[in-house]
């Protein structure tokens, strides 16, 4: 599973070839979750164009660690998001954190192990 990769400039809107390549998925995918799942609300251009903001972003983040990294399917993930989306969101930012100190667990080791090669 490919991790979801931060974009660097920050902007208002993003478009949905910009969101389906954060999260290395088609963009068939995102237009379909955005008619599952309604907390997925781009606003549309002159031209019909999705435009995503950044919270849209964040939904889209959360229904992709439920659907793909936990394996829920998609009336699962609707229930989740239904019941207590706080709650899901709070979950997942923990596991964010958690990875996060994982890295830099696993960096400090490998330095640790070069030192004592040499």
């Amino acid at each position: 599973m490919v991790p979801y990769k931060e974009p660097v400039i920050e902007k208002v809107f993003y478009q949905i070839g910009e969101v389906a390549e954060m999260f290395s998925v088609k963009q068939s995918l995102i237009r379909f979750w955005e008619q599952e799942f309604d907390i997925i609300k781009p606003k549309k251009n002159k031209k019909g164009n999705r435009l995503f903001t950044k919270q849209d972003i964040e939904n889209i983040r959360l229904i992709f660690h439920l659907v793909k990294e936990k394996g829920m399917t998609l009336n699962g993930a609707k229930q989740k998001l239904k019941v207590n989306i706080d709650d899901a969101s709070k979950n997942f930012e923990a596991i964010k954190k958690l990875q996060l100190i994982k890295e830099q667990l696993l960096e400090i080791k490998n330095e640790l192990e070069q030192l004592k090669e040499s």
